[in-house]
């Protein structure tokens, strides 16, 4: 029986690929290059991507021998997971192989977001010396706010913990917390927190979850941290709010539109921005490209390896 051909869309670190030649024949393309990668589709059996490749109809309808859909990452945005299961396609992703690393982001962001450190730090490279407007809070005594307790979430809490911080959560899908842990309201939630970071996946639900009227309810000393997916803030708002110090901070990693472009809110000295590099440590990449070559390994696995025989 032939090897299954799996088509390999973006870059995964070499060690993944090691396990997935072992046994199938692997075929790498440039997922942004359009043309190319509906070429390569029709003989696939798998095909694994990251950020930079869109599965939509159109590469469905391209490959009619497709078994497997695989991202390795966490979400699955780039992925129309509807038309890819009602062909009868498996989707896949690596769920817990970026928690870590987004969670200690998230932590960073929170601290440096508090403490000033984007516009201090660019202040001093433009050769000035001003100790004094650069002033920050300590986190220990104040109240995080965490929007979303799955994986992510869960790491963050239980990371602040330690600073002493005092946790409230807002998840009407959890039913467990840590000790420690309040669950309490949105409203009540962002009333209450010195620092709202948000942790939840982008879905229809919850575009534009925090807009004018969220960001209304939150302490004028407050700071936002957003390092799930754009879109969830409502950024027009989010910049109003800022620029008129009805907010004081925010750190955010990721954008609705990314890149971002000229958005607004990279002019603000009280905004702290990066590129969407939650999951950009060698640690969570090495872990993504394994975990979903096992995955898809042990997908394709029981049509291409027959059972033995009984004797």
């Amino acid at each position: 029986m032939p090897a299954p051909i799996v088509i390999v869309s973006d870059e995964l670190p070499g060690d993944s690929l090691a396990a997935l030649r072992a046994g199938c024949d692997v075929r790498q393309v440039d997922g942004r290059d359009r043309p190319a990668l509906l070429a390569a589709l029709p003989d696939a059996d798998a095909l694994i991507v990251r950020s930079g490749t869109r599965v939509d109809t159109e590469v469905l309808d391209r490959a009619p021998r497709l078994r497997v859909v695989a991202r390795a990452g966490v979400g699955l945005d780039n992925v129309d997971t509807l038309a890819a299961r009602a062909r009868g396609i498996t989707v896949l992703n690596a769920p817990d192989s970026n928690t870590v690393s987004v969670a200690e982001l998230t932590v960073g962001l929170i601290v440096a977001s508090v403490r000033r450190v984007g516009a201090a730090a660019h202040s001093l490279a433009n050769g000035e010396w001003r100790r004094a407007d650069f002033a920050g809070v300590e986190l220990a005594g104040r109240t995080l706010g965490i929007v979303g307790y799955g994986r992510v979430g869960r790491q963050v809490a239980r990371r602040l913990a330690a600073f002493d911080m005092r946790i409230l959560v807002h998840d009407p899908y959890a039913d467990t917390f840590a000790d420690g842990v309040h669950a309490t309201g949105l409203d009540e939630l962002l009333a209450a927190s010195d620092v709202v970071s948000l942790h939840l996946p982008r879905t229809p639900r919850t575009v534009g979850l925090v807009g004018a009227r969220e960001l209304s309810l939150m302490k004028p000393t407050a700071h936002l941290v957003n390092a799930a997916r754009g879109g969830i803030v409502d950024e027009t708002a989010l910049h109003r709010a800022l620029r008129d110090g009805r907010l004081a901070g925010a750190a955010l990693d990721v954008f609705a539109t990314e890149p971002p472009g000229a958005s607004p809110l990279l002019a603000l000295p009280n905004v702290l921005a990066l590129p969407h590099l939650g999951a950009s440590t060698r640690d969570a990449q090495l872990r993504a490209g394994q975990e979903v070559v096992r995955r898809v390994l042990a997908e394709l696995a029981p049509v291409d390896v027959p059972a033995p025989t009984a004797v």
